[in-house]
């Protein structure tokens, strides 16, 4: 069957046909259009102009992507669209339009979590991979790790209580004068310089939480950088990369090592924006080989936010008969929403 995905949480519109069955698992498009030249220019995302700029894309990339996947509106099994959480502003365009085109075309409408999502953007690039595993969400709105027991049936055991390490990345990526986004070019720089150089503390929080707090981190590291402005000595920007970077990989991988352990869970599913680091990735290869656990990750094009992983995860509720109706609500948070 055909799935229609949309996506438009944040700073990228996307709209994606996935063909799902059994046995099947296939991009067919994957449409993104994504605002970054445009939020560049203020360093960061600005909630209104991303509406703005949904509004004014998600018609013709919605029409490009069936074109491309070489099928009509009428061979669309199900329109899938992402309802939370992400940018309240960003969400409602998405959900208006999947709402409208869904009723106008009496098609069945899915509500999608973002999270639930990048997790199985992972079912795209690992075809054989199913639950149950642990997975580690990593992104610029979100940082936290889930027990999958079913394709629909996730738990979040573990989480940020402030800032998530994909925001963390780029703040820092910012304020030492990397352009936007700052954490693509931090993970490039941070390979010149010395990991050990700073002191930093970790954003693993103490003892058997599975938690994490990225906001000391990012104070410390901005501490460190007006301390050595106000001596008047040159920063070495590429130790000062290093220096986080190993810091913000070293807590994500600790807590997912201890995770694995609480769990027992033998598959773990790297997933997110910040997937894409390959100081992230190259760590939990490691930690998956000394523990004997399969690693599965979304190929890096995946990673980012997009249509397709929207629809891999509405094909899942699609089947499960968790539908829903046209008074769907976009919601900025991460909750339940329910299905009709």
């Amino acid at each position: 069957m055909y799935i229609l995905g949309i996506e438009s949480s944040c700073d990228e519109t996307s709209a994606s046909v996935v063909e799902m069955s059994e046995g099947v698992r296939a991009i067919r498009s994957n449409i993104v259009a994504s605002q970054i030249a445009v939020h560049r220019l203020y360093g960061g995302v600005v909630p209104e102009i991303a509406s703005r700029a949904h509004i004014e894309a998600i018609s013709s990339i919605t029409r490009e992507a069936l074109e491309q996947a070489g099928i009509s509106l009428s061979q669309v099994d199900a329109v899938a669209v992402t309802a939370n959480p992400g940018l309240i502003g960003a969400l409602l365009v998405g959900v208006n339009f999947a709402k409208s085109l869904a009723f106008a075309n009496k098609l069945p409408l899915v509500a999608v979590n973002h999270i639930h999502g990048h997790i199985a953007a992972a079912y795209l690039s690992n075809p054989q991979l199913e639950p149950p595993f642990l997975a580690l969400v990593v992104s610029g709105g979100h940082t936290s790790l889930y027990r999958v027991s079913s394709y629909t049936d996730l738990e979040e055991i573990g989480s940020t209580r402030d800032d998530a390490a994909g925001e963390a990345f780029d703040k820092v990526g910012r304020v030492i004068g990397l352009p936007y986004p700052g954490g693509a070019a931090l993970d490039k720089l941070a390979y010149e310089g010395d990991p050990n150089a700073i002191k930093l503390p970790s954003p693993a929080l103490t003892g058997d939480t599975l938690d994490f707090s990225f906001s000391g981190i990012k104070t410390a590291t901005l501490n460190y950088l007006n301390g050595m402005a106000q001596k008047g000595e040159p920063v070495n920007c590429a130790n000062v990369a290093a220096s986080y970077t190993n810091r913000v990989v070293s807590a994500l991988t600790q807590k997912t090592e201890l995770a694995l352990r609480q769990t027992g869970l033998k598959t773990l599913v790297l997933a997110g924006g910040v997937a894409a680091n390959s100081h992230l990735r190259r760590s939990m290869e490691e930690l998956c080989r000394q523990r004997r656990v399969t690693l599965a990750m979304p190929d890096r094009a995946l990673c980012g936010d997009n249509g397709a992983m929207i629809a891999a995860a509405g094909y899942f509720r699609y089947c499960k008969g968790e539908l829903s109706g046209t008074d769907l609500n976009a919601s900025a948070l991460d909750e339940p929403f329910s299905a009709d």
